[in-house]
């Protein structure tokens, strides 16, 4: 499927090592329709989460989500922060992503947080293929939603997320169309290093 996320792409095109355009292409907008998104392509974002690697095969990630329009909608909306719900109010679904601490044999699992990224990694990057806005979040109240959707103890609520249906940016307002361009990325050179930590990563 065509990628249709695009807008902007030209100027981050500094890639000379031949990666994807998988990678390069996928971004994170905001402006969305409120269209809702068919059963099976929602799956399809999760089924991609499904085969995210983790160590010893432990899968520790999950995914809460509620559907615009249903009602557990708005208990996921009111987790977020008022600069949040000016956009995802157009999001046909929200996520909260929790991972497990524990092992399925009870011992601590001590990369559950990420082995869930890259489980919402692969999420994200089917989400773009599809041309779909997939755009994560730390902007809610982490506390509340353990609370109000009764995550026990020994789960951790990593971070929110969006999906939609993608819009053009004149539905925002003029603040947010002024940001719905692809982010800069940070030197390579500055995240990388042969052998040990240097002050380049600092």
């Amino acid at each position: 499927m065509t990628i249709a996320l695009t807008e902007n792409i030209d100027q981050f095109r500094l890639d000379t090592y031949g990666t994807h355009d998988l990678f390069r292409h996928r971004w994170s907008p905001r402006a969305m329709t409120g269209q809702p998104i068919a059963e099976d392509v929602l799956m399809s974002l999760f089924e991609a989460a499904h085969w995210a690697p983790s160590s010893g095969n432990n899968q520790p990630w999950r995914f809460l989500y509620a559907r615009r329009d249903t009602p557990t909608w708005q208990t996921f909306f009111d987790l977020l922060v008022p600069a949040n719900q000016r956009w995802c109010v157009k999001a046909a679904v929200l996520l909260v992503i929790v991972s497990k601490t524990t092992r399925d044999d009870g011992k601590p699992a001590r990369t559950h947080a990420f082995d869930t990224g890259a489980a919402w990694g692969m999420l994200a990057l089917e989400g773009s293929l599809r041309g779909l806005v997939v755009h994560g979040m730390a902007g809610f109240d982490y506390n509340r939603a353990a609370a109000v959707l009764e995550i026990p103890d020994g789960f951790v609520v990593q971070a929110m997320a969006a999906i939609g249906v993608l819009a053009d940016k004149s539905v925002l307002t003029p603040d947010l169309q002024d940001r719905e361009k692809p982010s800069d990325r940070k030197d390579l050179n500055r995240l990388i290093a042969e052998g040990r930590f240097d002050d380049r990563l600092l």
